[in-house]
């Protein structure tokens, strides 16, 4: 396999999903004459002949290492520097040692959900960044949210006791900022939440595997 012959796959396949569906790259997969294809945060593989295109993963069999997963992971990561906490509300229990950062919209029932999980976590900063996605009332709670006299407090005791926030929602927000960040880096859901080493999870996680996230970043 050769530069050209990866250019040659990407070439071909381009002109076969057509232009609007953009080819970020071609390169070389550890299966002998199949190549690894990112379409935006995704992976295919196709053939050196660009004949098919392959939707799945490749599990090395000798270590049960799932090389797709790995790959997805490493495409979804940020850096954990380029998230702004002056855009998010901030929770701190403890000792504050450990961080979370969560994408989450006022109307999300799997962000409701989380937040219940969360409130068993010790030794944590959570910062909850706001993403009205869902609906025009997701933005309106979200002002008012982050207008409240003590923003964490409203915005839990809506997700959590169901009690509407009460703001004007007529003060400066970074909503936009938080809506921009999430275009940028493809954050399409909520709740979406990073850890400190940037890795991405997308949903309502179970607070044993946060923990065990957590344990491994040690």
């Amino acid at each position: 396999m050769n530069a050209q012959s990866e250019q040659q796959v990407r070439s071909e396949l381009q002109k076969k999903i057509g232009a609007n569906t953009k080819i970020k790259s071609v390169s070389p997969s550890p299966i002998p004459g199949i190549y690894e294809v990112l379409v935006g945060n995704d992976v295919f593989y196709a053939d050196a002949s660009s004949k098919y295109l392959i939707q799945g993963e490749i599990i090395e069999i000798a270590t049960g290492k799932n090389i797709t997963e790995q790959k997805q992971a490493d495409l979804n990561r940020i850096k954990w520097s380029e998230l702004n906490p002056s855009n998010a509300l901030k929770a701190v229990r403890d000792n504050g040692s450990r961080q979370l950062a969560i994408f989450s919209d006022p109307n999300c029932g799997y962000c409701k959900r989380l937040e219940k999980s969360l409130q068993q976590l010790d030794n944590v900063i959570i910062y909850t960044y706001l993403i009205p996605i869902l609906s025009p009332d997701s933005a309106q709670k979200s002002k008012q949210i982050w207008c409240s006299a003590d923003p964490q407090k409203a915005y839990i005791d809506w997700m959590i006791n169901g009690v509407a926030p009460s703001g004007k929602g007529d003060c400066s927000t970074p909503l936009n900022k938080n809506m921009s960040f999430a275009k940028t880096y493809g954050i399409t859901g909520a709740p979406t939440i990073f850890f400190a080493d940037g890795s991405r999870f997308q949903g309502a996680m179970q607070i044993t595997d946060i923990e065990k996230k957590f344990s491994s970043l040690k």
